[in-house]
């Protein structure tokens, strides 16, 4: 038995996090580190562990529909972290297509240069027992489950020293940015992580608003929505809503749309190209139960299955256009170094 010898880890960490030392302002986010000169920094691959929920009606209520789950991540530490310094921290959300070298690692790292811990969370990675190839993830790993994570990445970060768990932000591209604007509402944080803490903040990078809760309180963090006026899955008049809901639900909440601007303007192709299927008229509803529903059919989205068959019906396969656009990605930095900079300063 080796229980008696982790009773004082135990206690040293209760220590640790009781007596952590107030946390500096940040430095300025504003101002970003060239992307070509990173010097090859990057993550450290984590675990920890998670489980996958397909909506938020299923957590908690076995392990059959809430199966346990070992999250993977790669962890960016600034050098200068460390118990007597902790840093802030953004966990970040892949998009549809997963993990990017020129999108989620290279902000991992940016942050990590600018002294914020960066926490790129792998949700496909840790769930290719449910499916493999781009259709099927999607259709099986669910934004609940990339949730799952997020707050399994929170609970993962607050226990290191090196980390101020107040001041740890969610950010999120696509797929992950619509994980990121569900994440802002209470009930998400309630059902996810009941005891625990909050995000810091929330930044949604060109996430299709598509979802919207009956239960608009939300957790009170500042949300920003991120968005190019030629992103054709992004409805901008529906973005305006769900900032309406976060507002009426208790958050600070901003919707920046950036004129030229395609579907991700941070990622490696250049564009305008056309890809994908459009989901913009998704209609999805959350109801205080946490059962997702189809406003269109009224059908519940219960499994992959269903999933599959609403997706279906509301998207078209006209597609949406992305296009790397160096000038808006520096525009961006800057308005999200800004708005991640008063967030976890307290002045928000």
């Amino acid at each position: 038995m080796h229980i008696p010898h982790s009773i004082p880890g135990i206690l040293v960490l209760t220590f640790v996090a009781l007596v952590r030392p107030a946390s500096a302002d940040v430095v300025d986010l504003t101002v970003w580190p060239d992307r070509e000169t990173l010097n090859g920094r990057s993550g450290e691959v984590v675990t920890y562990p998670s489980h996958s929920p397909f909506t938020l009606w299923e957590v908690g209520k076995s392990d059959a529909l809430d199966p346990p789950t070992d999250a993977r991540a790669a962890l960016f530490l600034p050098d200068d972290a460390s118990a007597e310094n902790p840093v802030p921290a953004v966990v970040l959300l892949h998009g549809a297509a997963g993990i990017l070298g020129a999108r989620e690692l290279t902000y991992g790292a940016q942050f990590a240069e600018m002294g914020v811990a960066a926490l790129v969370i792998d949700a496909f990675g840790a769930r290719r027992d449910r499916a493999s190839g781009f259709i099927n993830r999607l259709l099986n790993v669910t934004e609940t489950m990339v949730l799952a994570d997020a707050y399994a990445g929170l609970r993962f970060l607050d226990r290191m020293p090196e980390v101020d768990g107040d001041r740890v932000a969610l950010m999120g591209f696509s797929y992950g940015g619509i994980s990121t604007m569900l994440g802002a509402f209470a009930q998400t944080a309630e059902a996810l992580n009941p005891d625990g803490k909050r995000f810091a903040a929330h930044v949604s990078f060109y996430g299709p608003c598509i979802a919207r809760f009956d239960d608009t309180r939300a957790t009170g963090a500042p949300v920003l929505l991120l968005a190019g006026s030629e992103d054709g899955i992004v409805d901008p008049q529906r973005c305006g809503e769900i900032v309406e809901d976060l507002r009426d639900g208790g958050a600070e909440a901003e919707f920046v749309l950036y004129e030229g601007a395609y579907h991700q303007w941070d990622g490696s192709f250049p564009g305008p190209r056309t890809i994908g299927r459009n989901l913009a008229d998704c209609d999805l509803n959350v109801n205080a139960n946490g059962v997702v529903r189809d406003t269109l059919t009224l059908l519940p989205m219960s499994g992959p299955f269903l999933r599959k068959v609403i997706l279906g019906v509301c998207s078209d396969s006209d597609g949406y256009l992305i296009g790397r656009d160096d000038t808006i990605r520096d525009r961006s930095n800057h308005d999200v170094g800004a708005f991640l900079m008063r967030a976890f300063n307290g002045d928000s």
